[in-house]
């Protein structure tokens, strides 16, 4: 507010609000671009108060387009854009959202006439008109992948992906199917995919990423080769291992050919990584040898690149029962860890150290794998976009406490991972079902038995979406609540998943099978305690399950509902 006594600038009439007076000057029709201009200036400068200004520009530049109405919509969404980048860049991308959600609604073009209904144009208009979609189709495009992004740096994967898959659309309805720029759009995406674990989306644009480049491009080009280490890690990641050495070769080949000595000693480590997967671990360690010798020379023995082939090592000789080799390059690498050089990511850095963490762990030094996890997620939890990480590193961190007998650690730790994943939308992966069943083993052990069976039924749910009824994840899951509900007094409920699980196990692992020998005696103690005999006639589950069967035979914190389970719990 103006101090008291000081006199109103000239361009004030009297008596005028300074409010009133902006508010009519946004009707200037030239407004808009000139403070779109100022904003971009401000931006690439960073004097006169930075971004913040930049923000006001951007503000006001839309608020002044969107006045100016048709015509105006492309310098408005463009505003917009700047608006939201500039909110990206201060590290508030929820704010950003909604900024982008109203760009991407400027440019989209109108609803086209029913079939039938069409109305005749002057050739003249029809140019103007192919030439206004265009635009518009180019703006609406990096609209959704701007938000896609913005999606994607708040964990939100789901979300990300929808508004990638919009903006290729519209991208592909401008350009054709068979254009090279939308064969990049297609790899995006495709990282995308495999961020989000969806291998099969993944593979199939990467596929028409490499044909649309074959097409394109010279032969051996560097777009194909990118596309080949892409589907090389997408067909590793399903265990087609061959098709991802065939993959990764020709990718080596023609950087080869293009003088990229970096590039190919990047490739031998994957293709390392590939030949340790097929145990022809002699192959391995040449092709991870080879890369390290390139790496050292081209940046440096304290580059985390040089790190991550130690650690490579570090696990190849541990698979191999060269205990001490393996502890050996394990400290090659944390030595690099701990002074990186200068520029290092930090999520390079944290990937190392929970790569290290997770051999400790198979050592059986608990402590210090613990102590290397704490590491990674001091260098990660303030980074946008690395809430999936986090929640790894997290749920690991989970695992060792409960090894080590610290179940309120443990349980904390778990908690924090699944708020995380709840968050960003990956709520239904198989991984966070498995999360949700070692977070009620920990509360077992505290004796928070009715949220220990609160996170079990969630995990059932979640792991027989995504794994199936059958699968080992889900019949452990489904004996664990046997347990939970023994514990709780819900003996029958306890019966009847044990005998569903029990005759699973006999139809896939015979009767004979140590697991099924196990499940039995569990099953015999209750039906004992019950009085009756065990009922070979497959019951149905969804009884149980159903709506209402939860609640069945449950009881609160009254006396005599709860005693401790006489079996174990499953991890």
């Amino acid at each position: 507010s103006r101090a008291v006594g000081k006199p109103a600038r000239k361009s004030l009439g009297q008596g005028q609000h300074p409010e009133a007076t902006d508010e009519a000057a946004l009707d200037n029709p030239d407004l808009g671009p000139f403070l779109l201009k100022q904003a971009r200036d401000a931006m690439v400068s960073g004097e006169g108060g930075g971004a913040a200004r930049a923000l006001e520009f951007a503000e006001r530049a839309a608020r002044a387009l969107e006045r100016r109405g048709e015509g105006a919509e492309l310098e408005l969404a463009m505003s917009l854009h700047v608006a939201a980048a500039i909110h990206c860049g201060l590290g508030r991308h929820a704010d950003a959202v909604p900024v982008l959600e109203r760009a991407v609604a400027v440019v989209t073009p109108p609803a086209p006439a029913a079939e039938g209904e069409e109305v005749p144009q002057p050739e003249e208009e029809q140019v103007v008109d192919e030439r206004k979609g265009e635009e518009w189709a180019l703006a609406a495009f990096s609209g959704w992948m701007q938000l896609g992004d913005t999606h994607a740096m708040l964990g939100r994967m789901d979300e990300s992906i929808a508004c990638y898959g919009k903006g290729f659309e519209i991208q592909m309805a401008a350009l054709g199917d068979r254009d090279p720029r939308v064969a990049e759009t297609c790899r995006y995406l495709a990282e995308a995919h495999v961020q989000a674990l969806q291998f099969d989306e993944a593979e199939k644009l990467c596929r028409k990423a490499l044909e649309i480049h074959r097409e394109h491009s010279a032969p051996a080009s560097l777009e194909e080769a990118s596309d080949r280490r892409l589907m090389a890690l997408i067909l590793d990641a399903k265990g087609d291992y061959d098709g991802a050495l065939e993959h990764l070769v020709l990718a080596s080949m023609t950087m080869v050919a293009n003088g990229r000595d970096v590039e190919v000693a990047t490739i031998d480590v994957a293709i390392g990584n590939t030949y340790l997967a097929l145990a022809r671990f002699d192959e391995s360690v040449f092709s991870y040898q080879k890369a390290l010798t390139v790496l050292k020379s081209a940046r440096g023995d304290d580059h985390p690149s040089v790190a991550s082939v130690f650690v490579r090592l570090a696990d190849l000789y541990h698979r191999t029962g060269k205990l001490r080799e393996s502890k050996s390059y394990c400290e090659n690498a944390l030595r690099v860890y701990a002074k990186p050089a200068p520029g290092a990511a930090p999520d390079e850095v944290a990937g190392g150290l929970m790569e290290i963490a997770a051999i400790y762990e198979a050592l059986g030094d608990l402590d210090e794998a613990l102590k290397l996890l704490q590491r990674a997620l001091k260098l990660l939890e303030d980074s946008p976009g690395q809430w999936s990480t986090v929640a790894g590193i997290e749920a690991q961190m989970g695992v060792l406490y409960y090894m080590i007998g610290r179940y309120a650690d443990s349980r904390n730790s778990f908690e924090s991972a699944v708020s995380k994943l709840r968050a960003s939308g990956e709520r239904k992966s198989a991984f966070f079902g498995v999360l949700l069943n070692q977070m009620g083993l920990a509360c077992v052990q505290l004796f928070k038995i009715d949220e220990a069976a609160q996170l079990f039924e969630e995990a059932r749910a979640v792991l027989e979406q995504e794994c199936g009824a059958s699968h080992p994840d889900t019949l452990g899951v489904y004996s664990n609540l046997a347990a939970i509900y023994d514990a709780m007094g819900r003996v029958e409920d306890a019966i009847e998943i044990l005998e569903h699980v029990l005759k699973v196990r006999e139809e896939k692992l015979g009767t004979a099978n140590p697991d099924v020998e196990d499940e039995k005696k569990r099953l015999a103690e209750l039906l004992k305690e019950a009085g009756r005999s065990r009922n070979r006639k497959q019951k149905s589950l969804e009884n149980l399950f159903g709506s209402g069967g939860a609640a069945r035979g449950a009881k609160k914190d009254g006396a005599g509902g709860r005693r401790w389970t006489n079996f174990g719990f499953r991890s």
